[in-house]
């Protein structure tokens, strides 16, 4: 694939989680950080509140004093102060749990969270086939109320990942919210090695191919290109792509499986705070020309959106379902260099012809609402409407 070298690295992280986290992708660079536009920040009125706010601290109060805990909260806030829910400060122990690569193997319980932009409730989209969590009893659509007696609503999802995460044998009490009535259930996991399971696929009938895309990690792409060269070895006539729930993940993977389907062209651009654009292209080699439909949700997100973006702008398929989350912005993790690390927003991003979708979201070609169907769990009638399209134009 053609690729544009200045282009931003990583992940389209933020709103979404697995329990998997992407590695540092950048160092920082060696710009003030006390001033903004010219002005310091940090001034001296500044410094002398702090230290009367310690000397309070010193003086009268009667807890225990953290004081790396105190510093670190300074540095939390200042992040917290953009008021981004993208931009977060990491400490060294959050720096080493992201640290972690996104090899498609960790120690974890095997879960896919979201979290709602507005209300900070953490929900379960998606818990793997014989993990961890599936076999301590967690189910897909609990909600996440404590992680080890904690509350975590409203909590920035990375923490609340950091805080599930963690070394192998080692247990973790979850407390969720199920159903309707949402009733309390704890659950204790044993960590454990999880093989991150993000496509599944199989040959529908009038020989349709599915895949279901779970999150993009770097493993994703052989899977995602694999399903694709058996599928088609099959005879497919016709491919849906599931990206439901898939909260995103690594850009250069999700670009990386749009070359596979794309004619030559734009993927997506980026524009930062300079206007400077950066591109990500395919090239010819592959073009997917069979019958397509790509379903989405309002939990699809970030990389999610970028393909569903490139597959509606170049009219190679129908997107099928409800709008999409609207995450049009990347995030760069920088290298404090002293073991800390800070997440910013960086740039924003844009479809093929020129799209911002941050806030907005992929509106639908055909827009399905999802109807359970009590007598039938299976039932899926918004996976039925794709069929259907595609059976149109076979």
């Amino acid at each position: 694939m053609k690729k544009n070298k200045g282009f931003i690295k990583g992940a389209l992280c933020g709103a979404l989680a697995v329990l998997l986290i992407a590695g540092i992708v950048s160092c920082a660079g060696k710009k003030n950080v006390l001033s903004a536009g010219g002005d310091k920040i940090v001034d001296s009125k500044t410094e002398e509140k702090l230290s009367q706010l310690q000397g309070l601290i010193d003086g009268k109060y009667l807890g225990d004093v953290d004081e790396d805990a105190l510093q670190s909260g300074i540095y939390k806030g200042y992040i917290n102060g953009l008021s981004d829910p993208y931009s977060v400060y990491y400490d060294k122990e959050e720096t080493e749990q992201l640290l972690e690569t996104t090899s498609g193997e960790y120690s974890g319980i095997g879960a896919v969270l979201s979290q709602n932009r507005d209300t900070g409730i953490i929900t379960i989209l998606q818990v793997y086939d014989d993990s961890p969590a599936q076999k301590a009893g967690i189910q897909d659509n609990d909600i996440l109320y404590k992680v080890d007696g904690e509350e975590v609503t409203g909590i920035d999802l990375t923490e609340v990942v950091s805080g599930i995460k963690g070394e192998e044998g080692t247990e973790v009490k979850l407390t969720v919210l199920r159903g309707d009535a949402k009733d309390e259930v704890e659950v204790t996991a044993v960590r454990g090695k999880v093989e991150a399971q993000t496509v599944k696929y199989e040959m529908k009938e009038d020989q349709i191919g599915y895949i279901r895309v779970t999150e993009f990690d770097s493993v994703t792409y052989d899977q995602y290109k694999e399903a694709i060269d058996d599928l088609e070895g099959q005879g497919m006539k016709g491919l849906i792509v599931d990206l439901r729930n898939n909260p995103g993940g690594n850009l250069s993977t999700v670009c990386d499986m749009l070359d596979l389907m794309l004619p030559e062209g734009l993927i997506v651009y980026t524009d930062d705070k300079d206007g400077n654009r950066s591109e990500e292209t395919s090239d010819e080699e592959h073009q997917f020309k069979l019958p397509m439909t790509v379903l989405v949700n309002g939990n699809s997100a970030s990389a999610s959106e970028i393909y569903a973006g490139a597959i509606q702008d170049y009219s190679l398929g129908e997107i099928i379902g409800t709008q999409t989350y609207g995450k049009g912005v990347v995030q760069q993790i920088f290298d404090l260099k002293d073991g800390t690390c800070v997440k910013l927003t960086i740039a924003e991003y844009f479809t093929p012809k020129g799209r911002n979708i941050n806030g907005k979201g992929i509106t639908p070609d055909v827009e399905v609402e999802f109807e359970a169907d009590e007598a039938d769990p299976e039932a899926d009638n918004q996976l039925e409407k794709a069929l259907e399209v595609i059976k149109g134009k076979m």
